[in-house]
């Protein structure tokens, strides 16, 4: 499957329930601009070849920040982001 990566970019949103979500897992406490940019810096630089779709969302892997963002297909919105866990 054909992923448009500028699409992705150029529709991305957040609820609000997400940037608390974010924070946890991330184990930070960035603000929701904070967190906003600094997504949006890690999906520009990950590259095309690591995104996925699997079922209803795109999983962007970004090796260099060690992070998975998940995000709904349909909406764009941003459901969460991990850490991705060394094997």
């Amino acid at each position: 499957m054909n992923i448009d990566k500028s699409k992705i970019l150029d529709n991305i949103c957040y609820t609000e329930l997400v940037y608390e979500r974010i924070n946890k897992k991330l184990k930070t406490n960035n603000s929701k601009p904070e967190i906003e940019k600094k997504l949006l810096e890690i999906l520009k630089q990950t590259s095309k070849e690591n995104f996925e779709k699997k079922g209803k969302n795109f999983y962007a892997t970004n090796i260099e920040n060690n992070i998975i963002v998940t995000i709904n297909s349909n909406t764009f919105r941003i459901i969460t982001v991990d850490r991705i866990v060394k094997k």
